[in-house]
């Protein structure tokens, strides 16, 4: 197994074009949170040509809703939700100058077509592991929308966030190529 390719936000063109499906990466530095109530509004600011709270240019939204942090810890769990939910946003956000996305699940084409136009790349993190994910999340803020609850628009700082590459700019998917590699 090759070793982790090691990124710090915000990404640049060079740092997508490097990377590719089946990739481990760990990420540093700063990442934000977002799921699709949160989307929706951020695309409805963008149609009105307003400002939004968080910047887009190279940063990457972790689909996430944590749980209440425990005492003495900067979140609670905070384990991937499922992307498809994200899926009519995203494109949008891309275009805007968005360039990851953390999440589970696969992506629609129209998403897939976005990350190649535009140059982003979209990560998996490990469903299920929602606690020991947030062992990697060293601080958490809610930034916009404290209305949503668990779904705010939080900055995270994390450190060795580990995720993998799932869609390329190259047109590559990691779960079609598990599902093809396998029925053989």
């Amino acid at each position: 197994m090759s070793e982790a390719i090691r990124l710090t936000p915000p990404l640049t063109d060079a740092d997508v074009e490097r990377l590719r499906s089946g990739d481990r990466v760990l990420i540093s530095g700063t990442i934000y949170t977002g799921r699709d109530a949160a989307h929706k509004r951020l695309v409805d600011l963008l149609e009105q040509g307003k400002e939004l709270p968080l910047p887009l240019q190279g940063e990457i939204i972790y689909f996430v809703g944590p749980t209440p942090a425990r005492p003495g810890h900067a979140i609670g769990a905070a384990g991937p939700t499922t992307s498809y939910r994200m899926d009519s946003y995203s494109p949008t956000l891309l275009a805007h100058g968005l360039k990851g996305m953390i999440g589970k699940g696969g992506r629609s084409q129209a998403v897939k077509d976005a990350m190649k136009t535009y140059k982003g790349i979209y990560f998996t993190a490990v469903g299920g592991a929602g606690a020991l994910l947030a062992q990697r999340i060293k601080k958490a803020e809610v930034i916009a929308y404290e209305d949503l609850g668990p779904e705010a628009i939080r900055r995270l700082e994390v450190e060795d966030f580990p995720v993998v590459v799932v869609n390329d700019i190259y047109g590559n998917d990691l779960y079609e190529q598990g599902v093809s590699q396998y029925q053989k």
